[in-house]
């Protein structure tokens, strides 16, 4: 496949990377599944450093993530092909070709969420502190993950002339410039985990942070879904999928904040994190007064 160079014209870029970083015994590695996997590897360090500030261990985390990831992944492709099934009918068994792009973030949530669900019911743990370390390891996942759509020459959105138009060279020979949409996303991610980053240590219950997540992915979601040239529709309705759950998502969390922060405030004392924190020290305290004093 011949791939057009990449231009940024205002900005002073002009690259031409290829999809295929190496080959290893014969088989192309291609850059989309190493920056995918790159993305995976940083959030999972983040979030067992951070495992402690929810109440978790970094082996609580682990677990979590050798069960929730393999699923996830599963749902956001089967997610992405169930709607753009015309792209795979004639050669169903492309769709597992998972190196060629083709992801979706709702279906990873989707996915996420349920197995997770399904996670701490057996384990007989709250949900709400892995839903929120969930939620930061998802940014930072998406904000580098989006490159490797950038490799692919795909997830753009319509033409434009605006200062950071992207040239991509179309079959005519001719540039055609495009809104990257998925830079206006990594840097949404970014700003939105900054923000989060610095949020957790004043958050009020467990599962806000998550709510956050849902509410600030959601809304840059269903803004730059718009733009997007290559978007899911939902059937024959005309209607984005990912835009609607863009902007749904975001009312719902954005409601459940407001119970949560305001109309129902919780104790802070109830979160995970304090219970644990109180747990250990009535143990401590225990463990000292069972100890026999020593003989002088």
């Amino acid at each position: 496949m011949i791939l057009s160079p990449i231009t940024f014209p205002n900005l002073g870029i002009d690259v031409n990377p290829s999809q295929v970083a190496f080959s290893l015994f014969g088989k192309e590695i291609y850059w989309y599944g190493i920056i995918i996997a790159a993305g995976f590897l940083l959030a999972a360090i983040y979030v067992c450093k951070r495992s402690r500030e929810f109440g978790l261990t970094e082996d609580n985390v682990l677990d979590m993530l050798f069960v929730v990831v393999p699923v996830a992944i599963v749902c956001a492709r089967g997610y992405y092909v169930m709607f753009n099934w015309s792209l795979y009918a004639d050669n169903p068994i492309s769709a597992l070709y998972i190196w060629e792009g083709g992801l979706a973030i709702y279906g990873a949530i989707i996915g996420g969420v349920v197995t997770l669900w399904a996670f701490t019911k057996v384990k007989k743990l709250p949900i709400g502190p892995y839903l929120d370390i969930g939620a930061m390891g998802l940014l930072i996942g998406q904000c580098i993950g989006r490159w490797g759509n950038f490799m692919n020459r795909e997830a753009h959105g319509a033409i434009t002339d605006g200062f950071f138009k992207m040239g991509l060279v179309e079959n005519s020979g001719q540039v055609v410039y495009y809104q990257p949409t998925f830079l206006y996303e990594s840097v949404w991610n970014l700003i939105g985990f900054i923000g989060i980053h610095f949020l957790v240590k004043k958050r009020k219950f467990d599962g806000q942070i998550f709510l956050m997540y849902a509410a600030w992915y959601g809304l840059g979601r269903g803004f730059i879904e718009g733009m997007r040239t290559d978007s899911l529709y939902l059937f024959q309705t005309g209607i984005r999928v990912s835009q609607l759950f863009g902007y749904l998502s975001c009312l719902v969390a954005i409601g459940l904040l407001v119970y949560g922060l305001y109309i129902r405030p919780k104790n802070k004392d109830e979160m995970f994190v304090h219970k644990i924190a109180k747990a250990k020290i009535e143990k401590d305290s225990k463990d000292v007064s069972a100890t026999p004093p020593e003989k002088s």
